[in-house]
C-alpha cells in the first residue's frame, strides 16, 4: 500500500510543480516520474537540513520542493547547447 502512497503523492507533486514551474510539466506519466524523483530529491534534501515532519502534507510539501528543485535542474541542462 506505501508504493501506491508513494506515487499518489509523486504524481499530485509532479503536477503542482508543473504549475508552479508555469508549464514545465511533461504530462501525466513524465510527472509522475518527475514527482516520484522529487519526492525522494525533497525527503532527501528536507533530512539534510533537519526539517522533519509526518504525515501527508509533509510528504507532499517535500515532493513538490524535490520537484520543483528537479524541473529546474532539468531546465538548465535543456538550455545547453
Amino acid at each position: 500500500m506505501s508504493i501506491i502512497y508513494f506515487l499518489i503523492i509523486g504524481l499530485i507533486a509532479g503536477w503542482l510543480a508543473g504549475q508552479i514551474m508555469k508549464g514545465k510539466g511533461f504530462g501525466l506519466v513524465g510527472n509522475l516520474i518527475v514527482g516520484c524523483v522529487g519526492a525522494l530529491l525533497g525527503g532527501y534534501l528536507f533530512q539534510l537540513l533537519g526539517i522533519a515532519g509526518g504525515g501527508l502534507i509533509a510528504s507532499l510539501i517535500a515532493a513538490v520542493v524535490g520537484a520543483i528543485i528537479l524541473l529546474w535542474i532539468i531546465g538548465l541542462v535543456k538550455k545547453k547547447p
